[in-house]
């Protein structure tokens, strides 16, 4: 398979990794030329999906590289860390290939704070962990799950611009590819009562969106009171979104109720919604790098993440 091939990181890029936070523009179309946001959002899906990382896997040194990328991100943002502190660590047993196993693996926390109702808390999430690599091969996880969290550092960075109506945590979780149990372990030890989450939004898979066209919204079936906050919401260039995937008629792969990091706050009672992208033929291979990403489409699944993050907050609690 076509591998794509980042033999060194560049200085600035090297930098980055300890924290700073990049202006470089990556290698985009001539034309138009991208807004600093957008160049950003490349940027930290190149990075992310770096054969340095190593696959992001949750324990691995790659896993570590990607949390201090991801920390050194939030804090040029001015993104605060919650009262409990940036890092959540954990272990969990999760699973291999070869059976379960024990992981140690680590949630990277920033808060910022609601204008309208400050006790209420979304709680942003992407995961950041990968599979690691497997027989000599390198599985970097540009759509998964570094897309992710590309997204909600740009929404991170647009809620540093104008603040949320809602307080929001934003929630790099690790150990979703071997079970989710980043996620499992917020929800057991939260940062804030679990009764004072209105929600949580996660973010999934969300560059590769030309295989239909669509961000998936999977989640207002159990939650019908959000669908008309989104519903109306115009289509961001060739990505419009869509809903659906959370029926009882939606059945094994096609159904997402439980696919991701969502699951555990739905298990949990706390409301949720999942925005991705549909399968596409680089999901869970070696081949899923920067590479197979068009900036275009993943611009505009952003921006439309962004106005749906937007509309839910002016939106709820009303």
């Amino acid at each position: 398979m076509r591998h794509l091939r980042l033999a060194v990181l560049t200085p600035f890029a090297a930098a980055l990794l300890l924290g700073a936070c990049s202006t470089a523009t990556p290698e985009t179309p001539a034309a138009p030329q991208p807004s600093a946001m957008h160049a950003q959002l490349l940027e930290d899906v190149r990075i992310l999906a770096a054969d340095e990382m190593q696959g992001r896997d949750t324990g691995a040194p790659g896993g570590e590289m990607a949390r201090t990328y991801i920390v050194g991100r939030l804090e040029a943002l001015g993104v605060a860390a919650p009262a409990m502190g940036r890092l959540q660590p954990w272990e969990m047993q999760g699973r291999t290939r070869e059976g379960p196993r024990t992981f140690n693996g680590v949630n990277v926390l920033g808060v910022i704070p609601g204008t309208r109702v400050t006790d209420r808390y979304i709680v942003v999430t992407a995961h950041y962990d990968h599979v690691g690599v497997s027989e000599g091969q390198i599985y970097n996880g540009a759509d998964d799950n570094a897309s992710g969290v590309a997204t909600m550092l740009a929404l991170a960075a647009d809620l540093k611009r104008e603040a949320p109506e809602h307080s929001v945590l934003i929630v790099g979780l690790d150990g979703e590819e071997r079970g989710l149990l980043g996620a499992r372990h917020f929800v057991e030890a939260p940062p804030v009562p679990l009764e004072s989450i209105a929600m949580n939004l996660n973010f999934d898979m969300t560059a590769r969106a030309e295989t239909d066209g669509k961000l998936w919204v999977t989640g207002t079936y159990q939650h019908p009171g959000f669908r008309p906050l989104l519903e109306t919401l115009p289509a961001n260039g060739a990505v419009a979104l869509a809903f659906g995937k959370d029926t009882p008629q939606d059945t094994g792969e096609d159904n997402w109720v439980n696919s991701s990091d969502h699951a555990a706050f739905h298990r949990a009672q706390v409301p949720f919604l999942y925005l991705g992208v549909n399968y596409h033929p680089d999901y869970h291979r070696p081949s899923d790098d920067f590479g197979t990403i068009t900036p275009s489409v993943f611009i505009s699944a952003t921006e439309l993440s962004i106005a749906s993050f937007r509309a839910l907050d002016r939106g709820l609690d009303r």
